[in-house]
């Protein structure tokens, strides 16, 4: 499996869609704050809108746009300035989502709103690592006409409503939210994190290596020599890109990788201590209370 696919598994998301919006005009749907775990996105089908944010950040959104808030922080959705108020909105049902509109023509912009749950205990090591506003256009993009494929079956799910059709689009919410992380690897984002590690080869060299056998002793130096880099130079540049230390990203890898078999096996812990690279179960638990709070037993417990 490679580094991306493995990390979005790690993070344990599923996804709901939630509502549709078809509006037109002036308009201002508020969304409050969301709960530990909640992490909206809003894919527009058709049409243009803003986002606009609590500090004035204001994001505007096009056709084929996926924006997701890994924070799950307030957000207002708004359309085109004009004299007159916002319209008022009607809720109805479209036989897959509730459905938002506000006009009787075309809409201005169609939007699917939903939510990815990050299950308890799985891993944000990725989640953690993106802007608080995660924002993928299709326009220079190299998977573009594969992202503009996916949100045309979304639309024409959406619009045909045909058996099945919300488990459809509730897949495709997910594949959508691959592409658009891959489609980020070599954009400039404006932030540290995984993405950056893994869009730049020789990075991404290593990061395979320690995900493939996280036991190894992962020294700085044979992590620089995977990546044909000098030990200073490497280290350097990791924390510049990633925003972690070297030692700091294995240890939280090994914890996410133990984390997972804890919840997900019946090992004992013996075991998954070594399997991640501890030789002895007492400083695999103590590094592990360190990261999660709790030892590995007892979270164990709290995730049955």
């Amino acid at each position: 499996m490679d580094i991306l696919s493995r990390l979005i598994d790690l993070a344990g998301l599923r996804t709901s869609l939630d509502i549709r919006c078809r509006l037109e005009g002036a308009f201002e749907i508020d969304h409050e704050p969301a709960g530990r775990g909640v992490i909206p996105f809003h894919v527009v089908l058709s049409g243009n809108c803003r986002l606009r944010l609590p500090d004035r950040r204001v994001v505007e959104l096009t056709a084929g746009d996926f924006l997701m808030l890994p924070r799950g922080e307030a957000h207002l959705i708004v359309g085109r300035e004009s004299g007159a108020g916002p319209r008022p909105v009607r809720l109805t049902h479209d036989g897959m989502l509730p459905v938002r509109e506000n006009g009787e023509g075309a809409p201005d912009v169609d939007l699917l709103c939903g939510h990815f749950n990050s299950a308890t205990g799985s891993s944000s090591l990725l989640l953690d690592t993106l802007p608080d506003v995660f924002h993928a256009s299709l326009a220079g993009a190299q998977s573009e006409e594969t992202l503009k494929l996916l949100v045309g079956v979304l639309r024409d799910e959406a619009m045909h409503q045909e058996a099945g059709a919300l488990t459809i689009a509730t897949a495709i919410c997910l594949a959508l939210l691959t592409m658009a992380l891959r489609a980020q690897n070599t954009a400039a984002l404006g932030t540290a994190g995984l993405l950056a590690l893994i869009a730049n080869p020789r990075f991404s060299r290593a990061l395979k290596a320690v995900i493939a056998n996280p036991a190894e002793d992962w020294t700085i130096d044979r992590l620089a020599s995977l990546s044909a880099m000098s030990r200073a130079t490497y280290a350097r540049q990791f924390k510049e890109t990633s925003g972690m230390t070297v030692a700091g990203f294995v240890t939280d890898l090994r914890m996410t990788l133990a984390s997972d078999l804890l919840i997900r096996t019946r090992r004992t812990v013996a075991d998954i201590a070594a399997e991640v690279g501890y030789d002895s179960e007492a400083a695999f638990g103590k590094a592990f209370k360190a990261r999660r709070g709790v030892p590995p037993a007892r979270f164990r417990q709290q995730m049955v």
